[in-house]
């Protein structure tokens, strides 16, 4: 290919043209191999785009490199986190060093299993020779083998060889500093008129928008040099109110890049200059606290408050988590393959907190830190610290850690005290990111018996820290309907969500006492004095000794004082939860978070896996029945294998039962092996999200095509009762279905409109709101014209004090969380069925839910 000269390429397979940003891969996505094109082939043999030599397939033979006329590099790579088949499913029909005609067959692929065993069978033409050439038209539509034009690539210019860089810089991360000047310089002088001076969020601000132009571009104060590229360099500075900076710029575009900044500068860099000064950002992105029901008993310094996520109470040392403690090998050899590791872990990363911003919601302040944070990530000096140390013979990871607490040891050691608090937020970021490069092996130790206080803690971690004796955890951030509380609640730790971000930079050691009993005054009680501790110690005894009391007498079956039997089940995630929950008096398993399984991974789990692990619940629970939930994801539970397109309400968009009709292939896939188990007791399978008759008959159809085909039996199908079109329409879903499952966590947030995840609104979510209720007994009633059971598996069925209504409204099934089975059923043979039936008609025609728990208050209660 000479100089004006265009390369075409056709389409190596049959299929629908797909953006290369759309892919659900973040290194495909996010251009960090290369720009191109994906096709979601309909055919299974791969064709040569054009006249080439092969110069590489890969062992896994799921990708191959081809040089074509004019130093074109293309790679071609099937699928998604096809390598770890390990050449399963493909056969190659060419080798290395062939040269090959355009059309040529490449390799043959079995599409059915790399369907089975990997995400996704997107094919990915990628162009690697991007310094020197560019793709300049590209098809869409649906394309044929051999026959249409995917792409034109012609040579790269240099001056847009220089925008692109500059591009990528702001859209990616630039890793390497700006270009070196080759016009005049330009520069102008400007004074912060930010209160609070260039700390984190408008220094972002101005990074973000330097990175946008093809410029080199520094920021200088009173002797220092930053580059304006780097959030990490101009928090350096200690900017602070009315400081002058003066911002020089050389390049192409220096000119424009100097005003634009000065006018943002000038303007505050996205903050409101009119407002009066606020308190200090915190270290770590703080949810505030929910508005109370009832006015604190107490302003005690030393009392921080938050959310109760699992009721308890713990006395201990505080133990806090490092994000950037983690052991990593330092040396490694292979320099390319360690500068890949470290851009793949920071395009990870990257998702994850793009993530977070999408699912901030109307949560400004949030988003915005988030957004701070997505800044930093891609910060150039860091990154080239890092990079430097890599070629010098480093591992990424070692690299990277090294690169972050250098940065972090200089922004600590500012003497204005908020630029300084910016180093844990630089630690935070640097965490996530060394998670990624390490494995993603996120846990920590911490020592039996302390209070383990974290930014926010993963499903995997409340297990691992519940398995090394830890009282209490406590996290910044989080939610009460989090996967992390739901494991916290059945492992019996005291949780707290939504604590201060003061609390992360306190030193560890201290004796805190955390109390989550109570939720309107749930919170860390820091250095309690000695009369304080002896209060506590004797309220934990008195709860030890009923615990035990509890615990004796759980294998009996719970039934009122009147004779009517209530089953209790339990909601796990895990055999092992399964297990323990039998020894605790478990009657079955109402709900089986399938989803757990799916989490802190890089990929999904095999269909063997699966399989495998349901067995094993199976086997843990004998002849008692297994309800197992299909995958409940999206929303506020994002997969980072399995990226959703941003959504303003994604608690309103793809999830649940949605994600199955958006990626059937997960769908069919994970009934197989719901079916391949075999179960001595009921087997039930569970759909989530259902919020309409057509979803529920496709999923029905899905279900028995997949039945048929593996020659199981019959197994029964409920629905979760989590949106109200549901319940309003119970009597025409009671028709299709074997049973219900009302999930009143997502019930509640739907019914009330308010978002459950909301810090702000999380305090006033309550099950026992009479509407919710009223639901509830819509549906009962439903279910009891055609013969079927109601179970209800949220929150509120772990709740003592709620059992009678739920009782009283017909209820007869209740799915808690495992370490509630004990409490609840002894609740449960305190309570005479007819006054339940008199309480819940009484609570149906009240107003709030405030005045539903009043008469359920210890002066009105059944029994």
């Amino acid at each position: 290919m000479h100089p004006g000269e265009f390369l075409t390429l056709l389409a190596p397979l049959s299929g629908p043209i797909v953006p290369i940003e759309s892919v659900p891969d973040p290194v495909f996505a996010d251009k960090v191999v290369g720009d191109g094109i994906s096709i979601d082939p309909t055919t299974r043999t791969l064709l040569a785009p054009c006249d080439a030599t092969v110069t590489q397939l890969h062992a896994a033979r799921h990708a191959i490199t081809l040089s074509a006329a004019g130093g074109v590099e293309i790679m071609i790579h099937v699928g998604i986190d096809t390598v770890g088949l390990k050449g399963e499913g493909f056969t190659a029909l060419v080798s290395q060093g062939d040269r090959v005609s355009a059309g040529q067959a490449l390799l043959e692929f079995d599409a059915d299993h790399i369907l089975r065993n990997a995400p996704s069978l997107l094919t990915q033409i990628i162009l690697l020779s991007g310094e020197t050439s560019a793709i300049v038209e590209r098809a869409s539509g649906v394309a044929t083998a051999g026959a249409s034009r995917l792409m034109s690539v012609g040579p790269r210019r240099k001056a847009a060889d220089d925008a692109q860089r500059a591009s990528s810089a702001g859209e990616a991360g630039a890793s390497r500093p700006p270009p070196r000047a080759t016009v005049g310089v330009t520069s102008a002088v400007v004074a912060v008129p930010n209160p609070h001076g260039l700390h984190a969020r408008p220094a972002a601000v101005l990074a973000s928008e330097a990175r946008s132009f093809a410029a080199a571009i520094s920021v200088e104060l009173a002797g220092r040099n930053a580059n304006a590229k780097s959030v990490v360099a101009l928090l350096n500075l200690g900017a602070g109110p009315g400081a002058e900076l003066r911002i020089v710029a050389s390049g192409s575009e220096a000119a424009r890049a100097v005003a634009r900044l000065v006018e943002l500068v000038r303007s505050g860099l996205g903050e409101d200059l009119s407002a009066a000064p606020t308190a200090p950002e915190r270290a770590a992105p703080a949810s505030p606290a929910p508005a109370p029901r009832a006015p604190r008993s107490t302003d005690d310094p030393r009392r921080f408050h938050g959310v109760s996520a699992a009721p308890g109470l713990a006395i201990g040392p505080v133990c806090k988590i490092d994000p950037l403690a983690v052991e990593v090998e330092e040396h490694a050899t292979d320099t390319e393959a360690e500068l890949a590791r470290l851009q793949k872990a920071l395009s990870h990363t990257r998702l994850e907190l793009k993530q977070l911003v999408a699912g901030s919601g109307k949560r400004a302040e949030q988003a915005e830190i988030f957004s701070a944070h997505l800044t930093m990530l891609d910060d150039p000096d860091v990154i080239t610290r890092a990079e430097v140390a890599i070629v010098e013979g480093k591992s990424a990871a070692f690299a990277w850690r090294e690169a972050v607490m250098s940065s972090y040891r200089e922004l600590a050691g500012q003497s204005n005290p908020l630029l300084a608090a910016r180093a844990n937020d630089l630690r935070d970021v640097g965490g996530r990111a060394l998670r990624h490069l390490a494995g993603g092996d996120e846990a920590q130790a911490a020592p039996a018996g302390s209070v383990v206080v974290a930014e926010t803690l993963t499903p995997s971690e409340v297990v691992r820290l519940a398995d090394q004796g830890v009282a209490g955890l406590v996290s910044v951030l989080g939610g009460t309907t989090s996967h992390a509380a739901i494991l916290a609640r059945s492992l019996g730790v005291p949780y707290l969500v939504g604590a201060p971000g003061a609390l992360l930079d306190l030193e560890a050691g201290a004796t805190a006492v955390l109390d989550t009993l109570d939720a309107d005054e749930a919170a860390l009680l820091l250095r309690p004095t000695d009369a304080e501790l002896d209060t506590y110690r004797d309220r934990l005894g008195a709860r030890r000794a009923l615990r035990a009391r509890q615990e004796a007498a759980a294998a009996e079956r719970a039934v009122t004082r009147d004779g009517v039997h209530v089953a209790v089940l339990a909601n796990i995630a895990s055999a092992d939860d399964a297990r323990t929950a039998v020894r605790l008096g478990a009657e079955g398993v109402g709900l089986l978070r399938t989803e757990l399984m799916f989490f802190d991974r890089a990929t999904a789990p095999t269909e063997a896996d699966q399989t495998a692990a349901y067995q094993a619940i199976a086997d843990a629970l004998g002849d008692r029945p297994l309800t197992i939930r299909t995958l409940d994801v999206g929303g506020d539970k994002p997969l980072s294998y399995m990226p959703l397109p941003a959504e303003d309400n994604p608690l309103l968009g793809i999830r649940g039962l949605r994600i199955g009709a958006l990626h059937p292939t997960i769908l069919r896939s994970q009934l197989r092996a719901i079916l391949a188990a075999r179960a001595r007791g009921a087997h039930r399978v569970l759909l989530p999200m259902v919020s309409s008759l057509d979803e529920l008959l496709e999923a029905k159809q899905v279900l028995e095509e997949e039945r048929r085909r593996a020659g199981s039996p019959p197994v029964e199908l409920g629905v979760m009762v989590e949106v109200p079109s549901v319940a309003i329409q119970a009597d025409r879903f009671a028709a299709e279905v074997d049973f219900f499952s009302i999930g009143t966590n997502d019930l509640t947030q739907y019914t009330l409109a308010m978002d459950r995840t909301h810090p702000r609104l999380a305090g006033r979510q309550d099950a026992l709101h009479p509407a919710v209720l009223r639901l509830i007994d819509a549906t009962v009633k439903a279910a009891q014209r055609r013969e079927r059971h109601v179970g209800i598996c949220g929150a509120v069925a772990s709740d003592p004090e709620a059992v009678a209504v739920l009782i009283g409204l017909g209820v007869t099934e209740l799915s808690v969380s495992v370490q509630a089975m004990p409490e609840v059923k002894s609740k449960i043979r305190e309570l005479d069925a007819a006054r339940c039936r008199e309480i819940a008609k009484a609570a149906l025609d009240l107003g709030t839910a405030a005045e539903v728990r009043a008469l359920l208050s210890p002066g009105a209660r059944p029994g």
